[in-house]
């Protein structure tokens, strides 16, 4: 799929914010525990990728109860659904200098239960080495869903069914989406969360 750029300028990724907020000391001191001692862009990429889908957890894989949006609260929590991961994944990536965007997928969020689409979040990473930019997806592997890092083909969580209407969406976004973060921020609990997930963007 050919992506495309909400904004031609790099530095755009690389912001900090309300929402990706690594001024935080504790995302400063992450980015440098998982960054030291690795000279290599393309491993410290992999490492922080790894961090977040891995000793992050999915909210609704354990059952969580806690909705986190900005990136320290979801470090801080050790929890959060796929747009919150996202948002810690880019916080850390860019407090290191690797611009980092946001992307989406609508797919339906589950087949027999709730058989309507939802937006689910990922990360779209610039290699300044490559020149060339990746999507990964952190959001937590389970029975299912093996999802991992590689900058030779995507290796996503979901597969998109086009058959089924699901669809990815090419752009790469600066910033969260409004309508993601306003659900994270209005639902009291993950329950009500995904009764309350965006469709479109």
């Amino acid at each position: 799929m050919n992506l495309i750029l909400e904004t031609d300028n790099l530095e755009d990724y690389l912001k900090s914010s309300e929402i990706i907020d690594y001024d935080n000391v504790t995302i400063k001191e992450i980015a440098r525990q998982l960054s030291e001692e690795i000279e290599d862009e393309v491993e410290t990429i992999r490492t922080v990728y790894n961090f977040v889908r891995d000793n992050v957890h999915h909210s609704a894989d354990i059952n969580g109860q806690i909705v986190t949006c900005t990136a320290s609260d979801v470090l801080r929590e050790k929890q959060g659904i796929c747009y919150a991961k996202s948002h810690l994944l880019a916080a850390i990536l860019r407090s290191l200098g690797i611009p980092t965007g946001f992307c989406y997928q609508k797919l339906i969020l589950d087949d027999e239960i709730k058989p309507w689409m939802i937006l689910h979040g990922l990360n779209a990473i610039y290699i300044k080495s490559f020149r060339r930019w990746i999507r990964v997806d952190a959001r937590g592997n389970r029975d299912g869903v093996n999802a991992a890092f590689s900058v030779n083909f995507e290796k996503l969580a979901f597969p998109v069914r086009k058959e089924f209407g699901e669809k990815d969406e090419p752009v790469i976004y600066a910033n969260p989406n409004i309508k993601v973060v306003q659900v994270l921020r209005k639902s009291k609990t993950v329950e009500e969360l995904f009764e309350n997930l965006p469709t479109e963007l």
